[in-house]
């Protein structure tokens, strides 16, 4: 018995600790031993592997336990739960003879974290019909799986009330949280300020401190920091944490500095959790990130989280995605093991710089990583990731294997179908989710929003706007006017476009003018596009968009006076415009191009390609769209503008993928703006005449040619 406690003693140490070597080593001991079969010997066993993410090794040692109890299936059943491996969980669950309280609540929260709503729920009332006594961990898991319907969520507020499990800090909690999350700031504030102060704890605090903070209340959030000190509630790192949140929020750097003095006076600095919030300050607050770098090295011993952090703040830089993946790999070389988060963040980062090889490297890595493979999380950046470097095929191949979908995996097919332009899969998908209960977020609208777009699916748009707020309780945001916008504009409902920027219930942002500013491009009309950019130009004056895209229709339409006036207002105002460039990836290597480009090793070839192919065009009737050139008609030549046109970036791109590849291999390439027509026109004739698929993205959208065709159907 002695040895037993002796066992069980160093085995407690090793969970706490996650000392998976020193843990493997007793298992050794105990197995070899004469001590007799313990089955809480074992369950403690089970707990160690599973925390040290040896899922494998828990399942083996649960297969070998003689006698497993209800404590035994728990545990395991936890560990699935924790890595999102619900087929198993589920699997598990329905081999316990009796399962308590603790095995529902376990799984109605893995639902209901993966965003199953249908399934936690059914848990819920399958538990209830049994005559299974629940708790507040009940209650708080099916608000957690609810999360994103408000009408649900009320109801089980109302229930709560009616049961007195409101009285439960864990619901009371969950109910702040989920009001927070889905904007409903009164209805959180109501329930926090109506517990009682005994059980208002800190969480309490911290997640009605955070509420505010997601929704740029951030002087709210403040305020509550100050009357929680008030209080007397000792102030903790996530305390310290959600505070952070709130100047995030204000986009208040200075507000950060300041705070960021007072941690280093009150010794939280060097807390690495504390650290991450700060990092992530500076990143989204415009410090930079070499500011986050310095953060980050005064921090004498970065965990995980911390390097996640940074890995994260890089890679919202599109410019920065590079670092993101040399920090990605120095922290495998300081010795730690990238989880789910690291995984997520280095994906997006590949998704940024559209590197299908980095990318499927990094996929490679996490098959070979101890993480499981079905992670929900890395399943779903993947298959974004892939979505975004042109792979739709892999991306929904991927996604048609994950054993479990949440919102963000629907959202993120749905956002691959819709930039690439296949809207009815977009929408056929979108039905699919909320067949399998999962509720759509705003992000998902606006998925949706922009697959109809792009489709010129202008009474379906409509439908799933009024939908939003009518079925789900999502309040518009600017993002979903923009692509309300942005489907009247492309359609040629330019009067309705603007008639809806009017009736906007907060002022229009520089997108939705963007958006409208585009579609007057892309229909003439210049008269409406001077209102456009006027407005567009109030909002950010230093925005060199309006002046081009203004300056661009000028020159179509032959005002070249109008063009000199706005050049020159350009160039008094220090505007510069985004010089326009295309790049191609071509084993492991990026090689970038702008126009007129005379520094690429293969130019020559490339211009002497470009030009036999020119004339294959012309016989199969293409005619150079001059227009594309913006040079005055009567000052330029027309051989002089097609070579300006032969010589756009994305022109001399697609050559050179052309010339580096075999025949029959397709190819890929990135623009930073959006395709220049003649150019779209152009690589029709060339898929056709090259029996090759071309695939361009641009700033907006992806357009595949084929045979000819271009996937947009010219709708773009």
């Amino acid at each position: 018995m002695d040895s037993t406690k002796t066992f069980f003693r160093l085995l407690k140490g090793c969970i706490n600790n996650r000392d998976l070597l020193t843990g493997k080593s007793l298992h050794t001991l105990y197995l070899k031993s004469l001590l007799p079969s313990s089955t809480y010997l074992s369950n403690h066993f089970i707990i160690l592997y599973s925390k040290c993410n040896r899922l494998i090794t828990a399942h083996h040692v649960f297969n070998q336990t003689q006698e497993p109890n209800i404590f035994s299936f728990n545990v395991l059943l936890n560990a699935y739960a924790q890595h999102s491996l619900l087929h198993l969980a589920h699997q598990l669950f329905a081999e316990i003879p009796q399962p308590d309280v603790v095995s529902y609540n376990t799984l109605i929260t893995a639902y209901g974290d993966c965003g199953n709503t249908l399934s936690s729920v059914r848990l819920f009332r399958e538990m209830r019909e049994n005559g299974l006594e629940m708790d507040g961990f009940t209650l708080s898991g099916v608000i957690n799986a609810c999360r994103n319907d408000v009408s649900v969520i009320r109801q089980l507020h109302s229930f709560s009330v009616f049961t007195g499990f409101d009285s439960y800090a864990s619901v009371s909690n969950s109910l702040v949280t989920y009001y927070g999350k889905n904007g409903l700031l009164e209805e959180a504030e109501r329930v926090f300020h109506g517990m009682k102060e005994e059980n208002r704890d800190q969480v309490s605090w911290n997640t009605m401190i955070v509420a505010f903070g997601q929704h740029k209340e951030g002087f709210k959030a403040l305020k509550l920091f100050r009357e929680m000190t008030n209080y007397g509630f000792d102030i903790d790192v996530f305390t310290l944490a959600s505070v952070l949140t709130a100047f995030t929020s204000l986009d208040d750097l200075l507000g950060g500095l300041q705070f960021h003095a007072k941690l280093i006076k009150t010794g939280f600095y060097w807390n690495c959790h504390v650290g991450s919030s700060l990092i992530d300050v500076y990143a989204k607050c415009g410090a930079g990130m070499l500011a986050c770098k310095k953060v980050f090295e005064e921090i004498v011993e970065p965990d995980l989280v911390l390097w996640n952090t940074m890995i994260s703040g890089y890679s919202l830089d599109d410019e920065l995605s590079e670092e993101a993946l040399d920090c990605f790999r120095q922290m495998q070389c300081a010795g730690y093991q990238p989880d789910d988060c690291s995984f997520v963040c280095v994906i997006r980062a590949c998704s940024n710089l559209s590197s299908p090889s980095q990318g499927k490297q990094i996929h490679a890595l996490t098959i070979k990583s101890e993480i499981p493979s079905n992670l929900v999380s890395v399943n779903n950046a993947l298959v974004a990731m892939y979505s975004k470097c042109g792979n739709l095929e892999d991306a929904r191949s991927l996604f048609d294997r994950m054993p479990e979908h949440n919102n963000v995996s629907f959202n993120s097919i749905i956002a691959g179908y819709a930039q690439h332009g296949i809207g009815m899969k977009s929408l056929n998908l979108f039905e699919r989710m909320l067949e399998s209960g999962i509720a759509p977020t705003r992000i998902t609208f606006i998925s949706i929003l922009s697959a109809c777009a792009h489709t010129g699916k202008v009474e379906e748009g409509k439908r799933y706007f009024n939908m939003m707020k009518e079925k789900y309780g999502i309040e518009p945001e600017s993002e979903h006017f923009s692509c309300m916008i942005d489907l009247l504009g492309r359609a040629g409902k330019l009067h309705e476009a603007e008639e809806l920027i009017k009736k906007m219930p907060f002022s229009p942002d520089s997108i939705g003018w963007a958006a409208l500013l585009g579609a007057c491009r892309t229909h003439g009309n210049i008269e409406l596009a001077e209102k456009v950019a006027n407005e567009f130009l109030k909002l950010e004056p230093t925005n060199a968009t309006p002046y081009v895209t203004l300056a661009n229709m000028y020159c179509s339409a032959g005002k070249w006076e109008e063009v000199t006036r706005i050049r020159m207002l350009m160039r008094g105002r220090g505007i510069k415009k985004n010089p326009g460039c295309s790049w191609i990836e071509l084993n492991k290597r990026i090689h970038v191009f702008v126009a007129e480009d005379r520094n690429h090793p293969m130019i020559k070839q490339i211009h002497r390609y470009l030009e036999e192919m020119t004339t294959k065009m012309k016989e199969a009737g293409y005619a150079p769209d001059v227009r594309w050139a913006l040079v005055k008609d009567d000052e330029t030549e027309e051989a002089e503008k097609e070579l300006k046109l032969r010589h756009h970036s994305e022109k001399l791109a697609v050559a050179f993928g052309l010339l580096s590849t075999k025949d029959g291999e397709p190819i890929l390439v990135m623009k930073n703006l959006r395709i220049c027509g003649d150019c779209h026109n152009a690589f029709k004739f060339i898929s056709a005449i090259s029996g090759r698929i071309i695939t361009v993205r641009d700033a907006h959208r992806f357009h595949h040619f084929k045979e000819g065709q271009c996937s947009c159907g010219d709708y773009w």
